[in-house]
């Protein structure tokens, strides 16, 4: 009894003690996340400016179907994520497939290579890009030196193309990013699984489509989770790159909800009513992917 009631209390020791680690971080979270985001759900229910809020029910949700420029953002972010996405993690599988074969040299060198815009800061890489295609920019000057163009296109002023653009710096930036994760996956295949495949007789494809995708499975569906979730959110390159221009046709559901909260007159029961949209969104897209892609028993 007297060990038995030792080890119980060793037990306990060890418990409080983990917990004695836990609490400030746990503190933490909720203070600087959880209390937030259930002020943000009450105030998402209230309608004024400044101090004059009241309880307006579901007033702020179905103004955001009746308000144009939101719905024009949806849209957006939608057209971003249905384009961008798949054509960013097909591109980053190919290069982790590419960059993982073992007889190919300077694989450090090209891997440091792809991954680096990942490491350029957000406002950096937009202004470059914004630079890049002005209408006295890089890409003008070289397609109207080959006789492509006449004078430069503006390509920040019109719709399709400002979409173009922020789609090219998306993929630009985040294709490295995502490959990291595939060439980790990779790292896990034996090689001899594609040797028996090419003894077999299998091309390259056949070994790709028939080895690398089925075994990457788990890891595809991560980035494509978190590619979803970061393009619903997506902030700086609506801002810093076309600025939601022209006449809002490139804005996104951030970029309209920092505008309502700080640029315009405030009105944060709006902000915070689009914000839970937001979530309500990453958090349907996840489930469903989760159930789409997850096929173990």
């Amino acid at each position: 009894m007297n060990g038995k009631g030792k080890r119980m209390t060793l037990e306990k020791r060890h418990s409080l003690t983990g917990w004695g680690f836990l609490t400030p971080a746990v503190v933490l979270i909720v203070v600087m996340n959880f209390i937030p985001m259930l002020r943000a759900l009450l105030l998402s229910f209230q309608a004024g400016v400044g101090n004059r809020m009241s309880f307006a029910g579901l007033y702020n949700y179905i103004r955001m179907f009746q308000d144009a420029v939101f719905l024009r953002s949806l849209a957006n972010n939608f057209i971003y994520l249905l384009i961008q996405v798949p054509i960013m993690l097909v591109l980053a599988l190919v290069l982790a497939s590419l960059l993982n074969h073992k007889d190919l040299r300077l694989k450090g060198v090209f891997r440091t290579a792809i991954f680096l815009p990942c490491a350029t800061s957000l406002v950096s890489y937009a202004i470059i890009f914004r630079s890049l295609f002005a209408v006295d920019g890089f890409i003008n000057t070289v397609l109207v030196r080959l006789h492509i163009l006449d004078t430069g296109y503006n390509f920040l002023g019109h719709a399709f193309s400002a979409r173009i653009v922020i789609i090219l710096a998306l993929i630009w930036r985040w294709t490295g990013y995502n490959m990291v994760f595939y060439l980790s996956g990779l790292q896990n295949i034996e090689y001899s699984v594609y040797e028996a495949a090419k003894i077999d007789g299998a091309t390259p494809f056949q070994s790709f489509w028939k080895i690398t995708v089925p075994l990457l499975k788990p890891t595809i569906l991560l980035t494509a989770i978190m590619s979803t979730n970061g393009t619903l959110q997506l902030f700086d390159e609506s801002v810093n790159l076309t600025n939601g221009g022209p006449a809002n046709a490139t804005i996104t559901m951030s970029h309209y909800i920092y505008n309502m909260s700080f640029k315009y007159v405030p009105n944060f029961g709006y902000a915070a009513a689009m914000s839970y949209l937001i979530l309500f969104l990453v958090a349907a897209l996840a489930f469903i992917q989760m159930k789409v892609g997850d096929k173990r028993d």
